[in-house]
C-alpha cells in the first residue's frame, strides 16, 4: 500500500486530535488573554479553523476546553463568546485570590530556591522595563507570568490549578484597568516588595505584602469603574 493511502492506527489519531486541540486551546486562550480577542466577541469555527490552519473538530474541542477554565461562554443556536466578567464576579475572584496569594507567599517565603527567586526577579525586571516604556499589552503578560512562576514554585498542584483558572477568569476583566499607565509604576513597586518580602525567609512579611497586593489592585479596579477610567462601570451588573 502506498504512503499516502497507509490509515493511521485509531490511537494515532486520536492522539493527534487531542494534540491539536491542545494547542488550538492555548492559542485562543493566549488572543484572549493578550486582549487580540476582546471581552464578549463572538468566536467562530470557520474564522479560527482558517487563522490557525486546522479543521473544525479540534476548534470545537478547544472551545469546551475554554469553557471549563471559565473564558468563553457557549450559548444555545447563538455561538461561543468570550466572556465578559461583571464588576461583581471580579470583586469576588479579588476577594479569593488575596487568600490564596497569602497562602502562596507563606510557603515561598521558607522554600523558594535562589534559582527560583532570580528567574522571577528577571520577570519584574522586564515588568519595569515595560512600564517605562507604556507598554501596557506586554506588562499585562509579564504580570500573568510573575504570578503563574509564583504559584508553581509555591508547589502545591492542587492550589496551582484553582489559582491559574481564577487568574484567567480574572484577567478578562482586568486588564482593562492596566490602560492606564500612571498604574505601572505602582504596581512594579508592590511587585519588588513582594519579591523582597519572600527573599526574606519572613513569612508572614510574604503572606501579607501578597494579599495587600491583591486587595489593593481589587482597590485600584473598584475606583477606575467608579470614576469611569475603564469600562467596568458599564459592565458592573452584566453576567458573563
Amino acid at each position: 500500500m502506498p504512503a499516502s493511502q497507509v490509515i493511521p492506527h485509531p490511537t494515532i489519531a486520536l492522539l493527534r486530535t487531542e494534540s491539536l486541540s491542545t494547542a488550538a486551546q492555548q492559542e485562543i486562550e493566549r488572543m484572549i488573554l493578550a486582549g487580540e480577542i476582546a471581552p464578549g466577541a463572538k468566536l467562530t469555527e470557520a474564522w479560527l479553523s482558517e487563522r490557525l490552519g486546522i479543521s473544525r473538530g479540534p476548534i470545537r474541542e478547544a472551545f469546551r476546553m475554554l469553557e471549563e477554565a471559565g473564558l468563553v461562554r457557549q450559548e444555545k443556536n447563538r455561538g461561543v463568546f468570550v466572556r465578559d466578567i461583571p464588576l461583581d464576579e471580579a470583586v469576588e475572584i479579588y476577594d479569593l485570590r488575596a487568600v490564596m496569594d497569602e497562602l502562596i507567599g507563606r510557603r515561598l517565603a521558607t522554600s523558594i530556591t535562589p534559582e527560583q527567586l532570580k528567574k522571577v526577579r528577571a520577570i519584574v525586571d522586564r515588568m519595569e522595563a515595560a512600564a517605562r516604556t507604556g507598554d501596557v499589552d506586554g506588562y499585562h503578560l509579564l504580570n500573568l507570568q510573575f504570578h503563574d512562576a509564583l504559584v508553581e514554585f509555591a508547589g502545591n498542584r492542587k492550589l496551582a490549578a484553582i489559582y491559574r483558572k481564577l487568574v484567567k477568569e480574572l484577567a478578562l476583566f482586568r486588564r482593562r484597568n492596566l490602560n492606564d499607565r500612571g498604574v505601572l509604576p505602582h504596581s512594579v513597586a508592590e511587585h519588588r516588595q513582594i519579591l523582597k518580602a519572600i527573599a526574606s525567609g519572613d513569612a508572614e512579611a510574604a503572606g501579607r505584602a501578597m494579599y495587600e497586593h491583591a486587595i489593593e489592585s481589587k482597590e485600584r479596579m473598584l475606583k477606575g469603574a467608579a470614576t469611569g477610567s475603564a469600562p467596568a462601570r458599564a459592565r458592573a451588573g452584566r453576567k458573563g
